[in-house]
């Protein structure tokens, strides 16, 4: 073969090689999705929640995606749900800040949102009966509500079941141990629960609790700090960070129950905002609960952002023989309800 033959041949395999190298980065490139999620929480949704390639695609496109994690223990559920909205992110933040309003619903029977300090005259919109618990015979280890012997002790001690008006009296007695303790959470002082003694496993809520927070990663990773400030606020300040405790008395299973949930706002940068939410105190069915809010702007629309929610919590009744069928009982029961709750949210706060 001649030098000029075998110079063109040379030639024309290089130019083969590059058309066929650049053929194959545009078919990439044209295959590549182009991202609507912020980077950190693409990452959240995919390395800590585990929403699916398909998942991701169909959450873009604006319909609701729910799914339940794997659970830690055998005592944990979990649920995580997202949905896309056209509408504004600050606004759902606002809306979030009065709470009692946000958090209506018709298994909510009552809510109100304490003081800084917390009062007395806070908890002056609950009202409770022996639908709600009933303290006659109340004892340690078989009580009707969620307390330390301590204050378990204090009732039997303290109401005259005689009177025409000892379950008012019990309820108001509740209502006082249920102030003292909100107080000690929010200072640190003591006097904070920290024990349940009414069954005959003593339940420890703020180990639960801490537990669920220490191993979810997603917490620092989307506001580094986080963790800690949830786990102790009073101690570990958090820059930009609001907070504010609130209680409720909602329906759920067989009889209502009363929580406490501590709430954290802060933002993640300047494109989401977070809010935290764990559990002070349950009257009964919870061990120890935590839930993440994120509002996300999307990347390829301004006027759009992405809500995600995620809730763990721990309750004792998922473990033993009939765990795995509460289990599925519960896990279809907040499936739905968390659709629901996404549901309405994006109707209430997308502008078309």
């Amino acid at each position: 073969m001649s030098k000029d033959r075998r110079r063109h041949t040379l030639k024309s395999g290089a130019l083969l090689t590059i058309l066929t190298v650049a053929a194959v980065v545009t078919l990439q490139a044209g295959n590549e999705r182009a991202s609507d999620f912020q980077p950190e929480l693409e990452a959240i949704l995919s390395r800590d929640l585990l929403f699916s390639p398909s998942e991701l695609v169909t959450l873009e496109r604006g319909k609701i995606v729910e799914h339940p994690p794997p659970p830690a223990v055998p005592e944990e559920v979990g649920l995580a749900g997202a949905v896309r909205i056209q509408g504004s992110r600050e606004r759902l933040i606002d809306a979030y800040r009065d709470i009692v309003t946000f958090a209506k619903s018709p298994a909510v029977i009552a809510i109100g949102r304490f003081s800084n300090p917390p009062d007395s005259s806070d908890l002056d919109w609950l009202t409770t009966d022996r639908d709600d618990f009933d303290l006659r015979g109340c004892r340690v280890t078989d009580c009707d509500i969620r307390l330390p012997a301590s204050d378990i002790e204090r009732i039997a001690a303290t109401v005259d079941w005689h009177r025409s008006d000892a379950d008012a009296r019990a309820a108001a007695l509740v209502k006082q141990m249920l102030v003292s303790h909100v107080r000690s959470y929010v200072t640190g002082a003591p006097g904070r629960i920290t024990q349940y003694d009414d069954g005959r496993t003593p339940v420890r809520p703020a180990i639960a609790t801490e537990e669920l927070i220490s191993t979810s990663r997603f917490l620092d990773a989307l506001q580094p700090g986080l963790a800690a400030h949830v786990t102790c606020f009073w101690s570990t300040p958090l820059d930009g960070a609001e907070d504010f405790l609130y209680w409720t008395k909602q329906t759920f299973g067989f009889s209502p129950f009363l929580s406490v949930t501590h709430v954290t706002i802060v933002p993640s940068g300047p494109h989401q905002t977070l809010a935290a939410n764990r559990d002070v105190y349950s009257s009964r069915y919870i061990d120890g609960s935590l839930s993440m809010m994120i509002a996300s702007d999307a990347v390829n629309d301004p006027r759009s952002f992405y809500l995600v929610y995620v809730n763990r919590t721990r309750a004792s009744a998922l473990k033993g023989a009939l765990g795995r069928l509460r289990r599925t009982i519960v896990e279809h029961k907040a499936r739905g309800a968390l659709h629901d709750y996404l549901r309405d949210i994006k109707a209430r706060f997308e502008v078309l």
